[in-house]
């Protein structure tokens, strides 16, 4: 029952829900350490302690330390593949379609958590990495929507160049956001429609 229930109301059953959110309270644990000590100084065990897990589980979950931060990277991306797959052909572009995407507001503790993140990934190698990974990643799934939405094969290169570049202004505008310190200034949401424009206008031209 409770399989099928989850299954008519499209949420996922109760422990993926519950290991997602383990993940996410590991996540957000590393980069609470990350920015207290430094990359260097964290090892596993001090992550898994103060994400209240074992080494080992956090060694299932995750293949470096670095990578602990993961969730925090791709779960906006996720939502927003989900949100674009449920309105699927109600809107002309791909670009166009993620206009219309509603974002948490800016003062919610994950956005800031995620703000600290990407101020991290500056300096940081390894984060920075997982961060690039996780937008590698999102441009082929980004590609993949592009083909289905126009009939082209997923490795044509139109298709390809058009992921590649919606992918890498999505990329630089949530990094603008996230390393501008004034409060006052355009929100993630703005700054992402912002930079989505800008490829919408070249691409009209």
């Amino acid at each position: 029952m409770a399989g099928r229930a989850g299954g008519a109301t499209g949420r996922p059953p109760l422990t993926e829900r519950r290991r997602a959110e383990t993940r996410m309270e590991i996540a957000e644990e590393a980069v609470r350490l990350f920015a207290a000590k430094g990359v260097a100084a964290v090892t596993a065990d001090d992550i898994a302690s103060a994400s209240g897990v074992s080494t080992r589980t956090l060694w299932r979950y995750f293949r470096s330390k670095e990578e602990c931060v993961r969730p925090l990277l791709t779960t906006g991306l996720e939502l927003l593949t989900e949100h674009l797959r449920e309105g699927r052909g109600e809107h002309a572009s791909l670009a166009e379609a993620i206009l219309g995407v509603r974002y948490d507001d800016d003062a919610t503790p994950r956005l800031r958590t995620l703000g600290d993140l990407l101020l991290l990934c500056r300096d940081e190698p390894g984060l920075r990495a997982v961060w690039l990974e996780a937008h590698y990643d999102a441009e082929a799934t980004f590609a993949a929507m592009i083909a289905d939405r126009t009939g082209r094969p997923v490795g044509d290169l139109a298709v390809r160049v058009e992921a590649g570049v919606l992918n890498t202004a999505m990329r630089i505008a949530v990094e603008d956001w996230a390393l501008r310190s004034d409060a006052a200034g355009p929100s993630l949401a703005e700054t992402v429609r912002r930079a989505l424009r800008m490829v919408d206008a070249v691409e009209k031209r």
